[in-house]
């Protein structure tokens, strides 16, 4: 998944980065609020976590910014702000959650994971299509009883398809999606990752999942 961290604080920023990037996210992180709107308006987000004391423009202002373009994004209030006012005031104002500093960083991966289940309608931290599971909590995959072994980029594609499972993904969402604005990679990256995928997941089996529609991009589903 793809997440935008807007943190002020830079050693804490970048500890935060460093984690969640270890945790299999994709990661675009900022130092202010107008930085995070700029970013909001760039790119479509599966979660933000967002200081609420922060230059230029502050966390609330930021949040507004997002539901006033109607976009439904879960959002974490990450803030040293821990009255019960504060939280009231934050969860009211349209954040899903609310984490107050300072706070363990098990806390911090737990309450995302929980916010993106909801976003995402799933009831448990494991997707499934057909015999293949995929936990995000433990990042095990499997394709029936045959425990897969994937990079960190590879996996990040897979929980991609599988959360969009029966959903045709252009190459373009797919890497604006699974690389953050750092990546100055070549044009078919998605095209090889896909054949990483598909040698692993699929390999010589009958019954596939991930399938290429010709000039449209690629979904992961069930053959009928």
């Amino acid at each position: 998944m793809r997440v935008l961290l807007a943190e002020d604080e830079r050693d804490l920023n970048r500890i935060i980065t460093k984690k969640l990037i270890s945790d299999g996210y994709s990661v675009d992180s900022c130092y202010d609020g107008e930085e995070a709107v700029d970013y909001l308006d760039a790119a479509d987000y599966d979660a933000v976590i967002l200081d609420i004391m922060m230059p230029r423009l502050d966390g609330y202002g930021v949040l507004r910014h997002l539901r006033n373009q109607g976009k439904t994004t879960p959002v974490l209030f990450l803030t040293a702000r821990d009255s019960v006012a504060d939280k009231v005031k934050g969860l009211d104002s349209g954040a899903n959650d609310y984490l107050v500093k300072p706070f363990s960083f098990e806390e911090l991966a737990a309450r995302l994971r929980a916010m993106t289940r909801v976003s995402f309608g799933m009831a448990e931290n494991i997707l499934r299509v057909a015999d293949l599971t995929l936990d995000t909590c433990s990042r095990i995959v499997k394709r029936g009883d045959r425990e897969i072994t994937l990079s960190a980029k590879e996996y990040k594609l897979l929980e991609y398809l599988m959360r969009n499972s029966g959903l045709v993904l252009s190459r373009e969402k797919i890497e604006n999606h699974i690389w953050n604005f750092e990546y100055e990679g070549g044009t078919n990256v998605v095209d090889v990752y896909i054949s990483y995928l598909r040698k692993k997941i699929d390999g010589s089996r009958s019954d596939k999942l991930i399938h290429t529609i010709r000039g449209s991009g690629y979904v992961l589903r069930e053959k009928k």
